[in-house]
């Protein structure tokens, strides 16, 4: 139960925060011997991430049933259907090597690093006016490369979402809403694909409930811890951790 709950409690920040959850699940288990998380944990852990965002933007989901009388609503839901397509796209046809790259610490450790470099040129990008209600479908697409680029262990999504999100000119809360509300598809699909599997092989246990709790409360504050630090300072604290972290890897693994 414990061991569950420490899962949790690192997919609920690293989900969230632009630290890389994939990547952590790639290190940690390198760094220190504990074993990677199941099947049946990562099912479970996905499902706690996705309840923390539903949760945390409900009324922007509440929104999206009043398409015929909502523009907002409508330029939303283009937003998140474009941006949707190329991870969905990349993820189908890459999904073979990508999982590859799972295997390889020291791979998932360099593009941690290349998170935190992109991180960093954030700071050079001036602070954004636009809403997503001023959104257009070319804005989805940037964000949603963005978002397959970030399948890789090691890159974040969170992180590069935000970062192209702000590099379109929208404002940072903006920027980090549309990340986040991008991430429901991305975060249902993976749960569905491992839960499919999960279904026909089986392992669940009573303790993996545990886990996803820790997973939804840790995601919950995560985003919210977010949007403070991202509003008053940006990205740089997150940047700095992921050069030091992914260095730190890169040279024990």
């Amino acid at each position: 139960m414990l061991t569950a709950a420490l899962w949790g409690l690192i997919q609920g920040l690293t989900e969230f925060l632009p630290i890389s959850s994939s990547g952590h699940l790639v290190l940690i288990p390198a760094l220190f011997g504990f074993d990677e998380p199941g099947l049946a944990a990562s099912v479970m852990l996905h499902l706690g991430t996705l309840l923390a965002v539903l949760a945390y933007y409900r009324s922007d989901l509440a929104r999206l049933v009043h398409l015929r009388t909502d523009p907002e609503a409508r330029r939303i839901l283009l937003l998140l259907v474009v941006g949707t397509i190329p991870a969905a796209l990349v993820g189908l046809t890459l999904h073979g090597p990508i999982e590859v790259i799972f295997g390889e610490p020291w791979l998932a450790a360099v593009a941690l690093m290349a998170t935190g470099v992109i991180l960093l040129f954030t700071m050079l990008v001036g602070r954004g006016l636009r809403r997503l209600a001023q959104g257009r479908w070319t804005d989805g697409m940037v964000v949603g490369l963005a978002q397959a680029f970030a399948l890789l262990p090691g890159i974040s999504r969170s992180g590069m979402t935000i970062a192209a999100g702000m590099a379109q000119g929208f404002q940072r809360r903006e920027a980090a809403r549309f990340a986040f509300l991008l991430s429901i598809p991305a975060i249902a699909g993976a749960g569905l694909v491992d839960g499919l599997d999960l279904i026909r092989q089986g392992g669940f246990t009573p303790d993996l409930l545990v886990g996803m709790a820790v997973a939804a409360v840790a995601g919950y504050l995560a985003i919210a811890g977010l949007l403070r630090v991202l509003v008053r300072v940006g990205l740089a604290p997150f940047a700095a951790y992921c050069l030091i972290f992914g260095g730190i890897a890169y040279a024990l693994v």
